[in-house]
């Protein structure tokens, strides 16, 4: 099963059928547990279950459920991309056993589709969150954050506390596998852009280092042309980034729309197969973004995702102090 998606709101809704939960940083997962065993899975339907060892735990519940969430990993007590990044793509368990110790996830569940063979999705979300609650989810690495009632106050609060913004939820919605849907409305503080890479340049000087990627977005009519992306891109993200790109070498560009010359001179094209995240400052009127930054492979999205918008995470009906400040919080 693919999650529910949420609209971007043009501004935060009120009123008493509306609950509005804290938006994350982080990676939207389903969690399911069948007859005590565990398995995890991406917004695009891969099992993530090896990444995630710290939550196995979750086996254990007492109970054959089906939940909604986002794993985040904090760091400075906000949720960070960056750092979760490097555990999406981990296979290996005494790898992610190692990277779990060092820097633990978090699963913060905001929905329950599944309890005891009993589909909930067809319910209210206000039934389905009251289901969740009796469960008393409370675990070492996981949580069932608050939902709020007051949204502009959340929305206030959130960007006091660097976080990513709100999500405001219809108390009468069922739950829309694999839809977009206004009955959950996203309001994010930051300008964060999924982009498929389509090509990628040697630093200046250097043969081996990575010095900037070119990027897109799915359009009508192929891929279009956004911009090159050169910042964030040092060290350690840089060389992972560039060991990605170099099997995908291709001979012809994969943009629909011109790239300009001083762009494409000395670019490698590659086939426009994988995705990451950009932070910028919007759009030029070229169409070009404003001085972008590299934030971290997507391995939960591919290109056809894109055409719904990046994942968006959400978390938890309480006081504004309820919002987790990070940490080992679970």
């Amino acid at each position: 099963m693919r999650p529910m998606l949420a609209a971007t709101a043009t501004g935060i809704p009120a009123g008493p059928e509306w609950v509005h939960e804290v938006k994350w940083d982080g990676m939207r997962i389903l969690a399911e547990v069948v007859g005590g065993r565990l398995r995890l899975w991406s917004r695009t339907e891969r099992e993530v279950t090896v990444a995630f060892p710290e939550l196995a735990a979750l086996a254990d519940l007492g109970h054959d459920v089906l939940l909604d969430g986002e794993v985040v990993v904090m760091v400075d007590s906000v949720p960070s991309f960056e750092a979760l990044a490097e555990r999406l793509h981990v296979q290996d368990r005494r790898k992610a056993a190692t990277l779990a110790a060092r820097r633990p996830a978090s699963y913060l569940v905001f929905d329950l589709l599944r309890l005891d063979g009993i589909d909930l999705i067809g319910r209210p979300f206000a039934q389905r969150r009251a289901s969740l609650e009796a469960l008393g989810l409370a675990g070492p690495h996981w949580q069932v954050p608050p939902t709020f009632t007051d949204g502009a106050t959340l929305l206030a609060a959130t960007a006091e506390q660097g976080l990513e913004g709100v999500v405001s939820k219809r108390l009468d919605a069922p739950y829309r596998p694999g839809r977009r849907s206004d009955a959950w409305l996203k309001t994010p503080h930051r300008g964060t852009l999924s982009v498929v890479v389509g090509g990628w340049r040697v630093e200046e000087g250097r043969t081996d280092t990575l010095g900037a990627v070119l990027v897109g977005v799915p359009g009508p009519d192929g891929l279009v042309y956004r911009g090159r992306v050169g910042s964030g891109l040092s060290g350690r993200a840089g060389a992972a980034l560039l060991a990605d790109l170099r099997p995908l070498t291709t001979s012809a560009s994969p943009f629909a729309t011109e790239v300009p010359g001083v762009d494409a001179a000395g670019t490698t094209w590659v086939r426009p197969e994988l995705v990451a995240d950009v932070n910028s400052l919007g759009v030029n009127t070229s169409g070009r973004l404003r001085q972008p930054s590299y934030r971290g492979r997507r391995l939960d999205l591919t290109p056809a995702d894109l055409a719904d918008g990046p994942g968006e995470g959400t978390a938890g009906r309480g006081d504004l102090t309820d919002i987790p400040k990070g940490g080992d919080h679970g």
